[in-house]
């Protein structure tokens, strides 16, 4: 990348959660045990969902795909992570950082599609629950799962082209632990409003349309739910729906914080601590969420363990 002083970025120092060696060990062991919790737990309900055939539903198909994406998406930025807290040297190269950023970023915004499928499979569930198993075949569940992810991987495309091309003037210093767009930004010499202009319209469709559909979706749920006559079957409707609802919430909840929010109301602390919540809380909940919340995942889970006890 040329820059207006000639100077070529090879690579970008990442000053990480805390410079305090103290402070790095504990960070370490915490993110190490959350990384932890989130393989063991993502890795377990997709094989759980693998092996059981009572879990082969629609519901548990768009399950599999957010535990495989959490998966993939905590991959790709814990371990460097982890990495650069016990390392004196936090620098990333130039190719490196791009391939962060792109891949991240488009993980990020598949999960954006893919919780919104998941609450219209709930939708479809309930309000039209005779017609459910034609309306969500098997050949609808794989063509929504391939859009989702073909979706995901090619909107950021343009994002990542502008931001990665922005004239930085020898600044190479990012304070953060990964590459994102907005630490990019904040560290350019030049007008980035264009850059700034297509990052929000990409969070507006990729943030704010699934959430207008998923509100939508969930209040026209919450409608058929009331109709139910069994008391029973209220429960077990809110107790499906329920688990998607805390998942969306806390995983938009910090998507949105980190996108949508105005440069000038950004500080650097802030935004480490809203990129924690989506790189590592949400992605170590929801396996819990899923799995303390549904009875079928538990009841798969104890069949499984007492399987595996008798051989």
């Amino acid at each position: 990348m040329d820059l207006r002083n000639d100077t070529v970025i090879v690579e970008f120092i990442l000053l990480g959660l805390s410079s305090d060696p103290k402070t790095q060990v504990i960070l370490f062991f915490i993110c190490m045990l959350g990384y932890m919790i989130i393989c063991t737990g993502n890795i377990l309900i997709i094989i759980l969902i693998l092996t059981d055939t009572n879990l082969h539903t629609p519901m548990y198909f768009f399950l599999s795909n957010l535990s495989f994406l959490d998966l993939c998406f905590s991959t790709s930025i814990v371990p460097r992570m982890l990495k650069d807290l016990v390392s004196v040297k936090k620098t990333i190269s130039y190719a490196e950082c791009a391939a962060q950023l792109y891949v991240s970023l488009s993980l990020g915004q598949t999960e954006c599609i893919l919780l919104s499928i998941m609450a219209y499979d709930r939708y479809v569930a309930i309000c039209f629950p005779l017609h459910y198993t034609t309306i969500m075949s098997k050949m609808v569940c794989m063509r929504l799962a391939a859009c989702t992810w073909i979706c995901g991987f090619l909107f950021p495309i343009s994002q990542v082209a502008f931001t990665l091309n922005v004239n930085l003037c020898g600044n190479n210093v990012i304070n953060h632990f990964l590459c994102e767009v907005p630490e990019i930004l904040s560290m350019s010499c030049e007008n980035t409003i264009f850059i700034e202009c297509i990052t929000f319209a990409v969070g507006v469709i990729i943030l704010m349309i699934p959430v207008t559909f998923i509100v939508v979706s969930y209040i026209k749920i919450i409608l058929s739910i009331l109709k139910i006559a069994s008391s029973a079957g209220r429960r077990k409707a809110f107790s499906t729906c329920g688990s998607h609802m805390i998942v969306v919430t806390i995983f938009y909840g910090s998507a949105i914080g980190a996108y949508m929010k105005p440069r000038s109301s950004s500080t650097p602390e802030t935004d480490k601590v809203i990129a924690i919540f989506y790189c590592i809380v949400t992605p170590m909940l929801n396996p819990l969420i899923y799995t303390l919340r549904n009875n079928d995942v538990k009841s798969s889970f104890l069949k499984c363990r007492h399987r595996y006890s008798l051989c």
